[in-house]
């Protein structure tokens, strides 16, 4: 398995956002994997009303680059700023194996 930087996200959403949070997001991300070189993300709600998304990258560097670029879908970048009522400091985790991969066995 290819070792990765993994980056944890967290936003408190306006009320009656989610959806379109939700989808802008899932753009960005799918824009991310196949443009600008990550490894991919899981996005979820968490039971404190948060949402939480981890993000992997190859490297530090690869996440610096791609973000260098600029923004890959400036629209979808608006709608998750509008939804978001508060996002709070990135966490980077230490790297860690392919977390993006299922489970031996196939559980989730």
């Amino acid at each position: 398995m290819t070792p990765g930087f993994v980056v944890l996200y967290r936003w408190r959403l306006h009320p009656g956002s989610e959806n379109s949070f939700v989808q802008a997001w899932s753009r960005v991300s799918d824009l991310l994997r196949s443009e600008r070189g990550s490894l991919g993300s899981r996005l979820h709600q968490g039971s404190d009303g948060l949402w939480y998304s981890y993000a992997q990258w190859p490297s530090a560097k690869a996440r610096d680059d791609a973000f260098a670029l600029g923004s890959v879908d400036p629209e979808a970048g608006r709608q998750v700023e509008q939804a978001t009522a508060e996002r709070f400091p990135e966490i980077v985790l230490e790297t860690v194996a392919d977390f993006m991969l299922p489970a031996v066995g196939g559980g989730a």
